[in-house]
């Protein structure tokens, strides 16, 4: 009798682990209670100080084996951590999840359904806002859903730069919203590790790959909402890590066959778009360090993050502010505008 060839799982989800003990079992029971075997899950214990591995290897005897549970010899941070279950993945598609995050119910087969019938590349979805205690403001912010994409929604398309202009627009550059062919990643294109914001350095990189994508704008994953956040803990390092986030994008674009894209105007004011963010968030972390000893020389900062944005945006500041006026963008024209004010002591 001959030997059976073994089949690829159509997908492997990823799920990195440091000192999210409490929140695993949450986490990988949302993706199990949906399980089919054509799903491998990998995961992966940063070597957490708390019980995270224990809680790892029970989960995976609890679910017969089916987890599979990866260690590093040592703490490496959250980019190594996905690099290295990239690099043990051998699903056709890959969907990195969070520790302390979770996948809806219907998630999975619905993303089969997608990934059966039309095949694209890239396949994005929308989150909620997972908190403890969902309050009233939190439902009138649109916690409940949110958007990740600015394009066409519930349909293939084959259109190269809709995906990377319709992320930056929104400016949901989360990993865990995307959903891609492990062979788009090849062996080039990895979390960049030791810095901050590598979802917003790694995924639109990844979307101008794609040559098709599907936008499903129904809410796949519930984003818990946790107090050490980077943004909830910003520091100076973070603050430069954001101001030049897109920077990998910006020599992407510069590549061969990347020029349709680098040419887009879509692209152009989406980019400049997700820039002035950068700047925007970074300036108001260095407008809180007035009067704190140790913060270094303010003003050459604020005026090296302004550079960070002429570098990296299309268009130069001039040209954004009018975008934004012509578009009736009021509030975006006012932060854009006070960031390059002079400095106030």
């Amino acid at each position: 009798m001959a030997a059976q060839v073994a089949t690829a799982p159509w997908l492997s989800v990823l799920i990195p682990a440091y000192n999210v003990a409490p929140y695993l079992a949450e986490c990988i029971d949302s993706v199990m209670q949906q399980f089919d075997d054509g799903v491998e899950v990998l995961a992966l214990d940063d070597c957490a100080t708390d019980d995270s591995l224990a809680q790892l290897e029970a989960l995976s005897a609890r679910w017969n084996g089916r987890v599979r549970v990866l260690r590093h010899a040592r703490n490496a941070g959250l980019s190594a951590a996905r690099n290295s279950l990239l690099d043990a993945a051998t699903g056709r598609y890959v969907w990195f999840l969070d520790g302390d995050d979770k996948l809806l119910p219907g998630a999975l087969p619905a993303l089969r359904r997608i990934v059966e019938r039309d095949a694209p590349d890239l396949v994005l979805c929308d989150f909620r806002v997972w908190r403890e205690r969902m309050r009233l403001k939190h439902r009138l912010r649109g916690e409940l859903h949110r958007r990740t994409f600015d394009g066409p929604a519930a349909r293939l398309s084959q259109d190269r730069c809709a995906p990377l202009a319709g992320m930056l627009m929104t400016g949901e550059l989360h990993a865990w919203s995307k959903i891609a062919r492990r062979a788009l990643w090849a062996d080039d294109l990895r979390f960049p590790p030791g810095r901050y914001f590598e979802d917003m350095a790694t995924m639109p990189q990844l979307a101008l790959r794609a040559r098709s994508f599907y936008y499903q704008p129904t809410p796949w994953v519930a984003y818990r909402q946790r107090g050490s956040s980077i943004l909830a803990t910003m520091n100076l390092q973070k603050c430069l890590d954001q101001s030049r986030a897109l920077s990998g994008l910006a020599h992407a674009l510069d590549a061969d066959g990347a020029a349709p894209c680098r040419d887009d105007a879509r692209v152009r004011l989406a980019m400049a778009q997700q820039s002035a963010r950068n700047l925007i968030g970074a300036m108001r972390f260095l407008k809180m360090q007035r009067g704190v000893p140790g913060a270094g020389d303010l003003p050459a900062l604020a005026e090296q993050l302004r550079d960070d944005f002429r570098t990296l945006s299309p268009l130069s500041p001039v040209e954004l502010e009018r975008a934004y006026l012509a578009r009736g963008w009021w509030l975006r024209y006012l932060r854009f505008h006070r960031a390059f004010q002079p400095w106030q002591a």
